[in-house]
This record gives C-alpha cells, sequence and structure tokens, in this order.
C-alpha cells in the first residue's frame, strides 16, 4: 500500500480520492528555453512523499534540481544546465558546463584530474555528463496496491577504433516515497579490453550543507589526498560556514561492510530550521563501489559537501593505472550499479 501523509492507502482508495493519479505525483518531460540552456530535454519526477526531482537526459542522465518537502538539497553553479553542444572535454573544461545539480555520473573510462594516459588526452570527470541520452522512456505505473515512477535512458560514449561503452540509468520511486533507486548498467560493446571508472558525484548544499553539518559513516580508514586535505583530516566529517580562500579538500574512505556488503552514509544539518534535523543517506554495496570521495568545499559561493560513490580514486586514469587498481571492462562485459538515496526530515 502507498503511505501518503503518515496514512496507508490502497490503490482503490487512492483512485476513488482522484481524478487522475497525476494529482498526486507525475513524470513529464520537460524542455529548457533560455540561454545556453536552450533545447535541454529532461524528465520531471515528483511524488506523493516530497520528492520533486528533474533528470537530464541530455546530459548524461544527471540529476539537477531536488528538493525533498520544498527543501532545495542540491548545490548549483552560476552556469546553469548547458547544452551538451557547449561541452568542453579538454582539460578543465568540463567546469565550464558543469552545472553542479544533485547527481552528476563521472566517466565511463576516465574520473578525476585531466591526465594523459598511453597517448590518450584525458579531461575533467570524463565524457559521460556531457552525452545526451538515447531510447529514453518515462512513466508511472501500478504495482499491486503501489504506484511507480521512473525514467530510463541510455547513455553510449563510444569513437572509431576507441572505446565503445554504454552506461543504462533507470531512475524510480514509489507514489509516497521518501527516497529513491538509481540503477546502473555498464557494458563494453567492442571485443577489447575497456578501462573502466566510474564515479556518483552528488552534490549538496545549503541548507543541508551549514556550521555545524556532520557526515557519519559506519567503520573506516580515511585517506587525504594531498597536503592541504592532510592538514584538515581531523575535521573532514564536521563543516563550517563559508570561508574566504578556502581551498578545497578531498578525502579517500575505505568503508568497512556491513550485513550484505552493504553500506550506509548519512550527511546530517541537525540544526535546520531550529530544532529540525535534515538529513540524506546513502546505501550500497561496497564491492560495487569500493570507494567514497569526498569533496569538501567551504568557499564562499562555491559551498559544497560532495559525497561520491566511485570504483577509482579521482586522480586520474593514469595514477589509477600506476597504483595497479585500475579497473577494466573485458570484452562485452556487463557490470550493474545500484544506489538507494534517501531524506529525512524532523517535525
Amino acid at each position: 500500500m502507498a503511505v501518503l501523509w503518515g496514512k496507508p492507502y490502497s490503490r482503490v482508495e487512492i483512485l476513488r480520492r482522484v481524478g487522475d493519479i497525476r494529482q498526486l505525483a507525475k513524470v513529464e518531460p520537460v524542455e529548457l528555453v533560455n540561454g545556453s540552456e536552450r533545447g535541454v530535454r529532461s524528465v520531471r519526477i515528483r511524488n506523493g512523499g516530497g520528492l520533486d526531482m528533474t533528470v537530464v537526459t541530455d546530459r548524461g542522465m544527471a540529476i539537477t534540481d531536488l528538493a525533498f518537502q520544498g527543501v532545495p538539497q542540491a548545490f548549483q553553479t552560476g552556469v546553469g544546465v548547458a547544452h551538451p553542444a557547449f561541452s568542453e572535454p579538454q582539460g578543465l573544461g568540463w567546469l565550464r558546463t558543469w552545472p553542479g545539480g544533485f547527481l552528476t555520473p563521472c566517466g565511463l573510462t576516465q574520473v578525476g584530474s585531466p591526465n594523459e594516459d598511453q597517448g590518450e588526452s584525458l579531461g575533467q570527470h570524463g565524457r559521460v555528463a556531457g552525452i545526451p541520452a538515447r531510447d529514453v522512456h518515462w512513466g508511472g505505473e501500478w504495482k499491486d496496491d503501489d504506484y511507480f515512477l521512473w525514467v530510463e535512458g541510455t547513455v553510449r560514449q563510444a569513437a572509431m577504433f576507441g572505446e565503445d561503452i554504454s552506461l543504462r540509468r533507470r531512475i524510480g520511486t514509489w507514489l509516497g516515497g521518501t527516497r529513491f533507486w538509481i540503477e546502473d548498467t555498464v557494458q563494453n560493446h567492442s571485443f577489447k579490453p575497456v578501462p573502466h571508472m566510474f564515479l556518483q558525484h552528488f552534490n549538496l548544499g545549503f541548507p543541508l550543507v551549514d556550521a555545524g553539518t556532520r557526515l557519519e559513516l559506519p567503520d573506516h580508514v580515511t585517506q587525504a589526498r594531498d597536503a592541504v586535505a592532510q592538514a584538515g583530516i581531523e575535521q573532514y566529517s564536521q563543516f563550517e560556514e563559508p570561508q574566504p580562500g578556502y581551498n578545497e579538500q578531498v578525502f579517500y574512505h575505505n568503508i568497512q561492510p556491513g550485513p550484505g556488503g552493504q553500506v550506509e552514509v548519512r550527511l546530517i544539518n541537525p540544526n535546520f530550521n531550529g530544532s529540525r534535523e535534515l538529513c540524506v543517506y546513502w546505501r550500497y554495496s561496497v564491492s560495487e563501489y569500493p570507494f567514497l570521495v569526498e569533496w569538501k568545499m567551504m568557499g564562499e559561493g562555491p559551498y559544497v559537501v560532495g559525497i561520491e560513490p566511485a570504483n577509482c580514486q579521482a586522480g586520474g586514469r593514469a595514477a589509477e593505472r600506476q597504483r595497479g587498481s585500475l579497473q577494466i571492462l573485458e570484452p562485452l562485459e556487463t557490470r550493474h550499479y545500484r544506489i538507494e538515496v534517501g531524506f529525512r526530515c524532523s517535525v
């Protein structure tokens, strides 16, 4: 049964009360029209549990806007959701068209800093977030006494004589849900091995991120990316007011899995709106995402925390290969990834 505003309802009980289910929840296509966003296609999902999110199908199936019970959760840059035609995949050009947003997929063959690997020049965080999805579908359907809303599409990163790899993504939630699921299938369509780096770049902003916000992890070991992060490693889980001249810090967390190999990561603001607590959590399998990358950026304006489950670190492919941890997709190999994202806001 669907639970709406604290009360369970059967399918019949709901349909007796509405002219159309879209009164309570819907999935609808959206096309942006302003400036560099013109022509960008998206799908908006809104449910009766307070979730309202926009999946940008033209930008790698990223999630830009996301609010829970009317409270915005995502950090956003001044770039906007630029059309993929403006993408700059070389060097740090990724930053020129990065909207921020709740989730940006990174990969599929490169993650992290620009570098050169075996003669190939690789830009920041790879190409996947600048590729429009194909075979996009969306909808809502009754499953017994509950209603499921979803969108899916395939992003294919391919080049003649190069890699031919795809990401099939499905995002879904229930009618009264306060959580949603991201189910990804990555496939190597070629007959040669292909490097595979994949990172989920979740970007949390104010009011979830504020002075007093904390990151809660299961048992883990933390490593700083560099000397700047090492200086702040004792405060990796604590967040402060925006700081002038702040230098970003990146940490790698090796988390010990719980039952079934699962972990739960939580970002909590205990003082949201007075005594209310605002929380976002992530549940996933360590076998799929062995690294948790934390990006701590407490600057004025760029005030954001990145929670980034990944199959790699964020130093770039050459560094991953040198460390001996670069993952490879064998010919025609397929891998599956799943993350549950949930929200809590206490009264």
